[in-house]
């Protein structure tokens, strides 16, 4: 889902307020045709439960099961999706760029 900066950010301090476990998930690097630009944002709850986004299509629901994950860990993670790798073609990353996405946990 496609958000303002402002709303996503704010989304986040509002579900921390909550008590809702966050993390956010920012594009820090592209190269080629990317569907969203660096600093796109995707904010996810510990629920699964997401505003903003990095990509688009399936590439969005992996970073958001990673960011589960970052969630329980609290270790941050760097993802890549893009045509070499395998993995892009199974999320949907078939434009013919790389993207790379920074998840941390927001306390």
């Amino acid at each position: 889902m496609l958000a303002r900066d402002d709303d996503i950010l704010k989304a986040a301090e509002d579900w921390r307020r909550d008590g809702r476990n966050v993390a956010l998930a920012t594009v820090v690097e592209t190269w080629g045709s990317a569907p969203r630009p660096v600093g796109s944002n995707l904010v996810i709850d510990d629920q699964g439960n997401f505003l903003g986004s990095v990509s688009g299509g399936c590439v969005e629901g992996a970073v958001v099961a990673e960011a589960i994950d970052v969630i329980e860990s609290g270790k941050p993670k760097t993802l890549e999706f893009g045509v070499a790798d395998e993995t892009a073609w199974k999320v949907g990353l078939s434009c013919g760029g790389t993207i790379r996405v920074y998840v941390e946990k927001i306390d």
